[in-house]
Formats: C-alpha cells, structure tokens, sequence
C-alpha cells in the first residue's frame, strides 16, 4: 500500500501540526483553514480534498484535533 502523500504529525506541546507532502515540511498548521493553505500552495485544490480520505495520512489523532 502506498503512503499518503500528505503527512500530519501529532500536536505538537506548543500547539500546531507539522505537515509534510511528498518529503517536504510545508509548516505548522493550528486548524483545518490552516492544512488547506498548504495543500493550496503545494498545487491542490482545497475544494477537491478530502480531510478524512485517502489522501492524508494523519498520525496522533485525526482531522478534530488540534
């Protein structure tokens, strides 16, 4: 199985998200308005993606916590 392209790491204890997409640390994101902006900016359509699918794989909790 292939591995998400988009990676969300646990919160971190300052708050925030670190996000990866295909070997690259895009930032830290603090909510969901956040990932999106990155994904924009890496060439996606935030419209198009699916917080919950295939396309991110989330570790240390899902698209709720932040």
């Amino acid at each position: 199985m292939a591995r998400a392209p988009v990676v969300v790491y646990p919160p971190s204890e300052g708050g925030g998200r670190r996000v990866r997409a295909n070997g690259e640390i895009l930032g830290t994101a603090y909510g969901p308005s956040d990932l999106l902006e990155f994904l924009r900016r890496a060439g996606l359509d935030p419209d198009e993606v699916d917080l919950e699918g295939p396309l991110i794989e989330w570790r240390g909790g899902g698209s709720e916590v932040w």
